[in-house]
């Protein structure tokens, strides 16, 4: 079962055709095709593979690959670890960056209002939950009174 949610003009969608693999350790890594490397493995040669960071990964160390990476995932290791969050809203308000970014771990259905906020616009949500049901946490907030990546002026400000 695929648990691949993507955002895009229309609202979230299921993507049942995904083109990437997530490699979680450099050792399972076999073959070629589309990759999501960990950091490490993947800054001892940067390609066109894409790259995940962990909670300790410093973001800033893809900054001089920001222009062509095509895909960076940001790990949840649990749900209680939100240091994703922060990493996710580096990326999009202070680096400008545009490309597809993936939340991935523990990505539970209560997140994913609160991570689209921070500007991640692909979830993998966890495999033992429904993409299905996933998708009504898209939908979950309709009006925001803060401030976000996606809606970067407060509610007060919007009248």
């Amino acid at each position: 079962m695929n648990n691949l949610l993507r955002m895009d003009e229309s609202g979230a969608r299921i993507v049942l055709d995904d083109p990437w693999t997530l490699i979680r350790s450099p050792e399972t890594a076999s073959g070629s095709g589309m990759l999501i490397l960990p950091l490490a493995h993947w800054l001892e040669s940067p390609s066109t593979h894409a790259v995940w960071l962990g909670p300790d990964d410093s973001v800033e160390s893809l900054l001089p690959w920001l222009t062509s990476l095509p895909l960076i995932a940001l790990d949840f290791p649990s749900f209680r670890d939100g240091r994703a969050y922060s990493q996710a809203y580096l990326l999009r308000s202070r680096f400008g960056w545009k490309g597809e970014l993936r939340a991935i771990g523990d990505v539970l259905r209560d997140q994913l209002s609160h991570m689209r906020q921070c500007g991640f616009d692909s979830f993998a949500v966890r495999e033992d939950k429904s993409a299905e049901d996933a998708l009504k946490g898209l939908a979950g907030m309709s009006v925001l009174y803060g401030r976000s990546v996606i809606e970067p002026r407060p509610l007060f400000r919007r009248r």
